[in-house]
């Protein structure tokens, strides 16, 4: 069973919870240890591990990837007042092959999916997002991936699967089960002009990194959209993790990477969370563990909504247009926004109603301006194709 290449949380990151107090993080944990073997999986939220392949990095990595200290950093944080159930299942290690790694990332992975259970992934290299997608194989037919990212890593058609061209692998990949691939916080010097043009032609979304810094909310429908959110650290400023040489003067601050996790954390669709290319640094180790304390935050703030089901507790609003009418839902109990989008994915429903779409109250007003969405109108196009 994949689960049995999951070596233990170390020694000294269990000896360092003894002297937490009591409302810590590690504190309260379900932790992997040489002593006790796996924890019980039954009844929990989020299942943390790490994973220490990094042979397909594009900028080839001179150290193994530090969990434990990540590990440290977390488990000194406080608990929210949440109610959610943490486990740690501790690392895996590098495969014979890179392959051999993909695989048990696949399994591991697959496994707590059909639990239910949420796979939060610290990856030393961005390639581990493709066996962490293809988990979702059997699981659910199609999948909108989520990557926050300064790249879309597209690469060479030609190229092996690396940390820059993992994208190429699944867009590509049979079982081809991706429906929506969105990037968040692409910076356009990093991006040749083929690959967005490509970003166009498969109606992908994408939004600069100056267009969410100036308003956090766009990002919140598009995590709301995602089943997975794959978060590249080196869309963060070099500043913020510790000044590495392998990131950018430009990128998230820490405030805005930790509200774009809780985004993803909220999204009730979200089954699966990796933060990768992470720096064995105090500071990276610092931000990325406060990255993770708020996308638990999220999990825990999480509702279930659907217009089409409690709709006195949605304000719908009908909107003439030049083709007809769109059609929008505005909760009465968080205020987000939702758009009807005629065609798509009407197979999978039973009765053929529209496909809802997540949306802002920008692409409302926008409509009522005789403005058509770009995002409704990118999912309307791929409903045909």
């Amino acid at each position: 069973m994949a689960f049995d290449f999951l070596v233990p949380v170390e020694d000294k990151v269990l000896a360092h919870c003894e002297l937490l107090p009591a409302q810590a993080i590690g504190r309260n944990t379900y932790i992997h240890t040489a002593n006790d073997g796996l924890p019980v999986l039954a009844n929990a939220t989020v299942a943390i591990f790490g994973v220490r392949e990094s042979r397909n990095a594009f900028e080839k990595k001179n150290e193994k990837l530090d969990v434990s200290a990540i590990r440290l950093q977390l488990y000194k944080l406080m608990l929210g007042n949440w109610n959610v159930t943490l486990v740690d299942l501790g690392d895996l290690e590098e495969g014979e092959t890179v392959e051999d790694t993909y695989f048990v990332v696949k399994e591991v992975a697959a496994g707590l999916l059909e639990e239910n259970i949420i796979p939060l992934i610290l990856g030393a290299t961005q390639d581990i997002t493709y066996p962490a997608y293809r988990a979702f194989d059997g699981i659910k037919d199609m999948i909108n991936l989520v990557a926050v990212d300064s790249r879309f890593d597209f690469g060479i058609h030609d190229e092996l699967i690396s940390s820059h061209s993992y994208m190429s692998k699944i867009i590509t990949d049979k079982p081809n089960n991706l429906f929506n691939f969105s990037n968040i916080g692409y910076q356009s010097y990093f991006n040749a002009q083929e690959e967005m043009d490509l970003m166009e032609r498969l109606f992908f979304d994408a939004y600069r990194l100056g267009e969410i810094a100036n308003d956090l909310t766009l990002a919140e429908p598009v995590l709301r959209n995602a089943h997975m959110v794959s978060l590249d650290t080196r869309a963060i400023k070099a500043s913020e993790m510790g000044l590495s040489p392998n990131f950018s003067p430009n990128g998230f601050d820490g405030r805005e990477i930790c509200a774009i996790a809780r985004y993803a954390g909220i999204s009730e669709k979200v089954a699966a969370f990796g933060i990768f290319e992470m720096e064995n640094n105090m500071q990276s180790q610092q931000l990325v563990a406060q990255i993770i304390w708020y996308f638990i935050e999220g999990i825990n703030y999480r509702i279930k909504e659907d217009p089409y089901n409690k709709t006195e507790d949605f304000t719908k609003y009908n909107v003439p247009n030049e083709e007809g009418e769109l059609v929008f839902y505005k909760s009465l109990l968080t205020e987000r926004w939702w758009v009807e989008v005629p065609s798509i994915f009407t197979s999978h429903t039973k009765d053929e109603t529209p496909a809802l779409l997540p949306c802002t109250e920008k692409d409302y007003l926008d409509a009522c301006n005789q403005n058509i969405p770009e995002r409704w109108f990118k999912a309307y196009k791929k409903g045909f194709n």
